[in-house]
Parts: C-alpha cells; structure tokens; sequence
C-alpha cells in the first residue's frame, strides 16, 4: 500500500513536471513586445510580421505630425509651395511655445521659412511649428486639419481623423498603428529625399531675441547602432508613450509603430527588439523586378514564334529564414498565345507557392508586341502543326 502511494505520487510529480517545462518552454518561445497595441511590416514586400491590436483605436499624439509634413510634401511636390517661402508667425502659433509643450520656440511676428518650420516639426517636434506650417498654408489649423484628414482617406487610413496639425490631446484626433504604419509607409515611398529630415539628430533654430537654441531629435533609435533612420516619436498622459519607427539595414526596411509604452525606456528598448527581431527572423526574396523578362511564352501564327512577359511591379515575398528553400515560382498560362498580342497585355500569370501552398499570384504582361504572319504564312504553320504537331 505505501509503495502504491509513492508510485502514484511520483506519476503526479512527473506529470507536473512535464507540464511546468511545457508551460514555461511555450512563453520563452512565443514572441511579444510590451506595448498593447503594436505593429510590425517588411516595407518591400509589404507583409505585416507582427501585430498585436493593430486596429484598436489610439491617440496618435506628436505621430499626427507626419501628416502635417506630407501635406506640406504634397504641396512642394506639385510646385504650390517652396521650402523658401516664409509665414508669418501668428499668437496663436506662439502660443504652443510655452511650457509644457516640446516647441521650436517661434516668437509673434516672427517671418519663418516652410524648410525651417519643418526641421521644427520633424526634428524637434514643434508644436509652435506645426499651427504656424498650418496657418500659413491653410489659413486656419481647423482647414489644414480637414486636408489632413482627406490625405488621410485618400491614402488608405481607414480608421483615422485629424483634428489638429500637432496631436495635442483631443477625442477626434485618433488612428489604430495600423493606419500610422500607412502613413508612415506612404511618406518613405513618396518622398525618400524629403525623409531624410527625419535622420536629422538636431537642429538649431536662430531664434529672435535670444540665443540659437540647439535641440536633439527625441527618436531614442536614432542613437543605436541598428540602422534606424525615422521616424516619430508620440506622448500623452492618456495614450502614453508612442514611437513609430523605420529601420534600414542589408538592404531591407522595416517599418514599426507602438503605442502605450508605459516609459521612455520601454518605448526605446521595445522598439529595438521588434525591429531587430524582424530582421533576425524573416528574409525578404526578390521574385521579379518591375517590367524585367521573367519567362519566354510560346506563340501561335506570330512573327515570332516566343513572347517575354514581365510583372508591372516590383514582387517581394517575406518569410522566416528557416523556410527559403520552400519557395517556388511558377509561370501559368494556356498555350501557344494566338497572335496579335499587343504590348503590356496580360497573358500569364505568375503564382508563388510556400511548403506546395500558394502564397500569392500576380498578372504577368507581354513586354512586346507581337503582329501576326500573313494568310500564306499561317497557312503554310496550319498544315506543319498538323503534321508534325510543331508551332
């Protein structure tokens, strides 16, 4: 009886045993950030790496600023404003100068260029510059705050309104970090020279009646050696700490975005080990280059008998490293294509299969035109085809 009790305690034992290792193996494993609501993207390829809450609704605090930026982008780009034009600085603008505010400390009066209000934004997150970029292109922060929201729908932010140019606390001023990775991806496709502000790690504004005032650029990841050049970082009593992020290193770009980290520390080290995660974890695969030949197709009653089709974008596919072997790209079409075929015709299709699963497909395009032979001529391929089953 005592040595049946001691089996049975054992059998216990061992199986709690074999449950804590379990337990405690599975939480080493599982990846997580400490933020609630956080998202990760390859910015090639597209595909979202890792999300947690990626669509809860957020007050993107001093991240707004990023839109305030593209509308002025916007704006240069279609040649309706120059980085030399100069604003009047309004009191309303000064205003947000005051304490309790990170500013780029304009004064009333003040006649300041769109390049340096926007080093204020961008650099030093100023508030003061954000109202003054607003006025001085809008008329009012309220106007500029509608362009901003419009941008916002335009470009795909589905859960997004604007109702300021800096992101002081207001209840109608809200994103997810989904949207603020759209945005974020939007600016670094469109306006690659223009991002370079954000790398900048200060900037010195000659301000009146005082001294040059010199202040860093408070992306904390601009100062690790992980190769992050962007982009915003955001607080606010009731959202916490925010920071979205952009890192470029052996040739891939990852883009993050967090929001409610409970310190600085945290926004920083968090961050870090989400972006350093994406590129330890996952490759990214050239499959095809914009309108370079990917395959020969054959062609029936052509003046010449192949075609080169291509896809119209770039194609990245993104995986963990562990599984590149398993990646295949096959070309499908029904065959021989009857000519004519025109130039940039779709006529095939390009299917990339992950472990015999499809992972993804894409339209591939004639990269050529292709007329057709005369009456003798098709003839004359008519009867060989019959009789030799040649094309």
């Amino acid at each position: 009886m005592k040595l049946l009790k001691i089996k049975i305690l054992f059998k216990i034992f061992i199986k709690f045993l074999i449950s804590f290792i379990i337990l405690t193996g599975s939480s080493k494993s599982e990846f997580d950030i400490k933020a609630p609501r956080v998202i990760l993207q390859d910015y090639l390829s597209g595909k979202v790496l890792f999300e947690k809450n990626a669509d809860h609704s957020i007050y993107p605090a001093s991240m707004t600023k990023i839109m305030t930026a593209i509308i002025a982008f916007d704006l240069l780009k279609n040649n309706e404003l120059s980085l030399n034009d100069k604003f009047i600085i309004s009191e309303n603008a000064w205003r947000l100068s005051k304490s309790g505010y990170s500013s780029m400390f304009i004064m009333v009066g003040d006649e300041v260029s769109v390049e340096n209000l926007l080093r204020g934004i961008i650099v030093v997150s100023g508030n003061d510059a954000c109202v003054a970029l607003a006025e001085g292109i809008a008329g009012s922060e309220e106007e500029f705050a509608v362009l901003m929201t419009d941008k916002a729908k335009e470009i795909g932010m589905t859960n997004t309104n604007f109702s300021n140019s800096s992101g002081i606390n207001d209840p109608n001023n809200y994103s997810t970090v989904r949207d603020i990775m759209i945005m974020s991806n939007y600016l670094i496709k469109n306006y690659p020279d223009y991002y370079e502000y954000f790398d900048e790690k200060e900037f010195t504004w000659d301000r009146t009646g005082g001294d040059p005032i010199t202040q860093g650029n408070r992306n904390p990841l601009l100062y690790k050696s992980i190769g992050a050049d962007g982009i915003k970082t955001g607080y606010l009593a009731v959202e916490k700490y925010s920071l979205a992020s952009s890192i470029f290193k052996n040739n891939r770009r990852l883009i993050a975005v967090g929001s409610g980290f409970k310190t600085k520390n945290s926004r920083s080290r968090e961050s870090s080990k989400l972006l350093i995660w994406g590129l330890t974890r996952f490759d990214t695969i050239v499959i095809a280059k914009k309108s370079q030949n990917i395959e020969k197709l054959n062609v029936w009653l052509g003046k010449n008998k192949f075609v080169n089709v291509a896809a119209n974008e770039d194609i990245y596919i993104t995986i963990p490293k562990t599984n590149k072997r398993y990646v295949k790209a096959v070309v499908e079409y029904q065959g021989p294509i009857i000519a004519p075929i025109d130039k940039n015709q779709k006529i095939a299709l390009l299917k990339i299969y992950f472990k015999d699963d499809l992972h993804s497909e894409y339209n591939l395009y004639s990269t050529e035109q292709i007329k057709k032979v005369n009456i003798i001529t098709r003839i004359f391929r008519s009867l060989n085809y019959l009789v030799w089953g040649d094309v």
